[in-house]
């Protein structure tokens, strides 16, 4: 097995090799070199200065490596969902690779790796002067100089684009040009390696050298490093590896492609046509190549040959482990992962340029936490899975679950229905794709997002707050005409009529009732009284933007066809990625102050310093104030019979939430705790088929998913992450709106009516009441001062009203002829009026008393 430690006779080798190098140097500029160099215009005393020019940095054991993406496991610890990388790579230490394995390494490539002075003058001296006669192009190389090799080789890679179309031609010129060395150039190559191997084995131990190599060398297509290969082709480590295994990969470091085992049926044809190195051969030549290793791990005592035969009677039996990379080894977490990719290609804390951010994160080897916590994350993959049918005929069904930190913008969850698939062959309507439904287009989702219904009420509800009205302010919420409204300051019509879910005629109510009931005709009483362009900055100020980032506008479209159109600004039949709308809302339950969303929370670099990820963007957008009576009005629709109860838990935490549908298409919901923030979107993808056609396989409509969806994501949000109640909302935008009412006594009907519905009341015309003859309004309730938007009673004449006369002085007879006259009909004369000359002296009721006509007259006289 080898040895730990330098011997006197490898330092001395070390030095031997100097001088031997000089020599060589000398005998090849003077016998074999001179003629090339002159042809190729490199004079002879240029050549020596090969042997100055040495690179700043030829660490052993600093290998392009692979980024791995973290995540929070159900654990609470860190786990592993995917890794980048353009060569798959898994350093190693020494101690763990098993003793078989440098044996065999060793026997096969470099028996006097620990006696040599990393060069082996002999065997060079004869490889160089065939390179110059172009009878060969072996290299001759020690182990050492073959680590050299591999550096260049990696070096050349470092500067290969991954996004260029020729990626994989450039990447096999940098092998090619590492490994011949035919003509003047070949030479110089040679004493560089030569002078660079003598520099390592100054400055590093053996041991060292020899682990280098093997976590650098190649071992077929993109599986570098001993760690990898083991996993690769044996399913096993590299500290448990067998002998018959050892050798086997031992073997594969000559010619790699050649020599790999996972291609079963063959990778290459002979002159006949005839295919080697299959299963269908038993891997004839990798058999070859490993027998010979044995031979010579046999011959340099390395093993017994009870040992030798037994491996080499040893069938090969690849155990293949697929190395997957990329966010397609992440499973049901490929979609967050996919945003994380596009955080990191974007973002310039990792790199200056597009380019430079992709090479970090297949080459940089770098350690990526994540915000994604599996204790939310798996319960919103169930959830999607069972919930959400991956695709069904007839309609291209989507649905996502995304949850944020409301304190910190953090994404814990994200989760969709369909399988993660970004290659060209991808079948939307199987159910595969790499869009990410709940982001934007910048972090791999739609260009326009998807329509997120009432859920856009939010910010009319936020911009009515700030305009310092009350929740509690009663309007006039029925179905009509809403027009007009204001635009920038502008006055704009509107002549279109929009209806309320069900067909609901609407009605009179406060802010907060509209709120729990999400009326459409009542959110549009309430964008009357503002500026549509208040509401939309309200929605910006909070991170809302279209799919394609371009900024929310007031009308239909991103294109901006309807520009007056105020539907879609109070109603919202906005295309906005559901992370936004969770953003907002998290807003409003982290006290005004909104958190751009954030993937990643600490990155540590290869060597093992830490990295500053992305800045943290956190800033107040809304008052205190604001947000907390937002949050008192948006509680209702969570509790009682607000539209988003079937979506709460109700596992003791308090709750606020708005539930939306866009043209029965989409469907959206986001509820939030103060610590946690769901948003679930489940629609059809293209927007052309109605959601309630459908129904999943439990039987529940496409359009109701939302609220079980929704209900089992915050719910194991709320148990890993326990929140409090939501602040009191403010007194100012609680309190009760009295308005004067007009008095309007005396007028008729219609005239009364149109008075109180000018003055922002709404008229109700009661039973009538005992009252004159005529169209008369005869009383009111309330009078004085109501809440605004209130009801107003107005009791017409019944026509039975009547007003004593007085008959004061009058005769009997003259008397009854007025009383008669005056409708009366029960008139009772005392006995004192029956004299000739007897006058009335009073009446009961008085005279000009209002009263009924069916009232009985008492008359006295004197």
């Amino acid at each position: 097995m080898p040895q730990k430690n330098r011997t006197v006779k490898g330092a001395l080798g070390g030095v031997l090799g100097l001088v031997g190098l000089s020599a060589v140097a000398g005998l090849l500029v003077a016998a074999s070199v001179t003629p090339v160099l002159a042809m190729t215009g490199i004079a002879g005393s240029q050549a020596l200065t090969i042997f100055e020019d040495l690179p700043e940095n030829l660490q052993v054991g600093a290998p392009m490596q692979q980024s791995t993406i973290y995540a929070t496991g159900l654990d609470g610890n860190p786990v592993a969902l995917a890794s980048f990388y353009e060569q798959k790579r898994i350093p190693v230490t020494y101690d763990q690779v098993a003793p078989v394995m440098y044996d065999a390494m060793l026997s096969s490539e470099d028996k006097n790796f620990y006696t040599h002075g990393g060069i082996n003058l002999g065997a060079t001296i004869k490889a160089a002067v065939g390179n110059v006669a172009g009878t060969t192009d072996r290299g001759a190389s020690t182990i050492t100089q073959q680590y050299v090799k591999n550096v260049q080789v990696q070096e050349c890679e470092q500067d290969v684009d991954p996004a260029a179309e020729d990626y994989s031609t450039q990447i096999e010129q940098c092998f090619l040009d590492a490994a011949v060395a035919k003509g003047g150039e070949g030479v110089e190559r040679k004493l560089q390696e030569m002078r660079y191997a003598l520099k390592i084995e100054k400055e590093y131990s053996k041991n060292e050298i020899l682990l280098g190599y093997l976590n650098i060398a190649n071992f077929g297509g993109t599986i570098y490093g001993i760690e990898a290969a083991a996993n690769r082709y044996f399913s096993t480590t590299a500290a448990n590896l067998s002998l018959a295994q050892a050798a086997t990969i031992a073997g594969m470091v000559q010619e790699p492609n050649r020599f790999r085992i996972d291609r079963p049926g063959g990778i290459w044809t002979d002159d006949a046509g005839v295919a080697h190195n299959g299963d269908a051969d038993g891997y004839k030549d990798t058999k070859d190549r490993r027998d010979y290793v044995l031979e010579r791990m046999l011959l340099d005592g390395k093993i017994t040959q009870a040992a030798h035969d037994e491996a080499v009677a040893t069938p090969i039996t690849p155990v293949l482990s697929e190395p997957q990379q990329g966010c397609g080894a992440a499973g049901d977490n490929a979609y967050f992962c996919q945003y994380v990719k596009a955080v990191i290609e974007n973002d310039e804390a990792f790199g200056a340029t597009a380019e430079e951010r992709r090479a970090n994160l297949r080459r940089g080897g770098m350690e990526i936490y994540t915000s994604l916590d599996l204790r939310v994350q798996q319960t919103a993959i169930d959830a999607v899975r069972s919930q959400v049918p991956q695709a069904m005929p007839g309609i291209l069904v989507g649905g996502a679950g995304v949850s944020v930190e409301a304190s910190t913008g953090r994404i814990l969850a994200m989760a969709q229905n369909t399988v993660f698939n970004e290659t060209t062959e991808a079948n939307l309507a199987a159910g595969e794709t790499s869009q990410v439904f709940a982001a934007d287009k910048a972090h791999g989702g739609s260009t326009y997002g998807f329509e997120t219904g009432s859920t856009y009420k939010l910010f009319t509800l936020l911009s009515w707050l700030e305009s310092g009205h009350s929740v509690n302010q009663v309007l006039d919420g029925r179905l009509k005409t809403f027009s007009p409204f204001t635009k920038c300051g502008d006055r704009v019509t509107n002549s279109a009529k929009i209806n309320n879910f069900g067909n609901s005629g609407g009605s009179v109510g406060s802010v907060r009732q509209f709120t729990a009931q999400s009326l459409n005709t009542g959110f549009l009483a309430m964008a009357q009284q503002l500026d549509l362009c208040d509401i939309n900055e309200v929605a910006k100020r909070l991170g809302v933007h279209y799919g394609n980032g371009d900024d929310i506008t007031v009308g239909g479209t991103t294109s901006n066809t309807a520009p007056n159109d105020p539907f879609p600004t109070v109603l919202g039949s906005k295309s906005v990625a559901p992370l936004q709308m969770a953003g907002a809302y998290a807003a409003v339950a982290n006290g005004g102050v909104y958190c751009e969303p954030r993937v990643i929370d600490r990155v540590v670099g290869e060597n093992g310093a830490e990295i500053t990820p992305p800045a943290q963007n956190c800033s107040p957008q809304l008052t205190p104030e604001v947000a907390a009576t937002a949050a008192f009005a948006l509680r209702g629709v969570m509790e009682g019979n607000g539209t988003g109860t079937r979506a709460n838990p109700f596992d003791g935490t308090q709750l606020i939430g708005k539930t939306g549908t866009a043209e029965k298409e989409h469907t959206m919901l986001v509820e939030s705790s103060t610590r946690v923030t769901t948003a679930v979107w489940v629609g059809n993808i293209d927007g052309r088929v109605p959601l309630n056609d459908f129904r999943n396989g439990d039987g529940t409509r496409l359009g109701d998913i939302r609220y079980g969806l929704a209900r089992a994501i915050q719910g194991a949000a709320n148990a890993v992450y326990p929140a409090g109640d939501f602040p009191r909302p403010d007194d100012k935008l609680v309190r009760q709106v009295l308005t004067d009412v007009p008095n309007v006594v005396g007028k008729s009907v219609g005239e009364a009516s149109s008075i109180i519905e000018a003055a922002g009341f709404t008229a109700n015309v009661g039973p009538a009441v005992d009252g004159p003859a005529g169209d008369v309004i005869m009383a009111q309730d309330p009078s004085g001062q109501a809440p605004s938007g209130a009801t107003i009673t107005i009791s017409p004449s019944n026509g039975q009203g009547a007003t004593v006369p007085d008959v004061t002085g009058q005769s009997k007879s003259e008397a009854q002829s007025a009383l008669f006259g005056a409708g009366f009909s029960s008139i009772d004369f005392d006995g004192s009026c029956n004299g000739q000359s007897a006058e009335v002296t009073s009446t009961d009721p008085a005279a000009n008393t209002a009263t009924t006509k069916s009232t009985s007259i008492k008359v006295s006289c004197k």
